[in-house]
């Protein structure tokens, strides 16, 4: 069964825009998890414009499902992950002027940087997953560091499937191959929707969650919030 985590950032991207606690994100994660989702995503950044580290600290108490937190591995985010302990902590290669997630970890040139984090973390009893773009050497490599998971970053597949889904999917299929064969679990996200993300979880149905955040919570302002939960749902509980 694959899992609906949401990433809440948009939610909290709305709060901050009048300076209030409206919405208030605490009650925003309580009521998604209620509707049915399986977990929480944050990616807090060091500029703050969405999530902020109080949210990162508050959500630990609040979060019942699993608690994933994305972003760049800065020493900061480690000690503060550290602290936390989430159940997931994804990480991102994007530097702090990034808009959103756009690339990739190249694990095989990053190795010495990202394997003694990856080891930190597992020692604070956290499950490391590492974004990647959907390439089987980079799973490979990613397996190497020790990861316990990968992201496949599904930017390339959404911009494709309009087109071809079948060609869209392609690349992924094979890495996803790669990741079983290896035992490494398989993580999804970025620009998935309710257009393209039942036919991603029919071809690779051994995805263990897919991590959705500004489609979901756009198409909460046209259905609501519990609505669109369930929608996303729906798209994946289709074997």
């Amino acid at each position: 069964m694959t899992r609906l985590s949401v990433n809440i950032n948009k939610i909290a991207t709305l709060r901050n825009a009048r300076g209030s606690n409206t919405p208030n994100l605490l009650e925003a994660a309580k009521a998604i998890e209620n509707f049915g989702a399986e977990g929480i995503t944050i990616h807090p950044r060091p500029d703050e414009r969405h999530i902020t580290k109080e949210d990162a600290y508050k959500l630990k108490s609040v979060v019942k499902t699993e608690y994933n937190i994305e972003g760049y591995p800065s020493p900061d985010f480690i000690s503060m992950a550290c602290e936390i302990v989430p159940t997931q902590v994804t990480l991102v290669p994007d530097g702090p002027d990034a808009l959103t997630s756009n690339a990739g970890w190249d694990c095989q040139k990053n190795m010495g940087f990202l394997k003694p984090i990856i080891h930190q973390l597992q020692q604070a009893k956290i499950r490391v997953s590492i974004f990647i773009e959907p390439d089987s050497q980079q799973v490979i490599a990613a397996n190497a560091c020790g990861a316990d998971r990968i992201e496949l970053y599904t930017e390339s597949y959404a911009k494709k499937y309009p087109e071809d889904k079948k060609k869209a999917i392609e690349p992924y299929k094979l890495t996803a191959q790669k990741a079983l064969e290896l035992g490494v679990g398989i993580n999804a996200g970025h620009d998935l929707n309710l257009d393209n993300l039942q036919y991603f979880i029919q071809e690779i149905p051994q995805t263990l969650e897919v991590s959705i955040g500004h489609a979901l919570i756009s198409d909460a302002l046209y259905f609501g919030l519990n609505s669109a939960v369930q929608l996303y749902k729906s798209k994946i509980n289709t074997i």
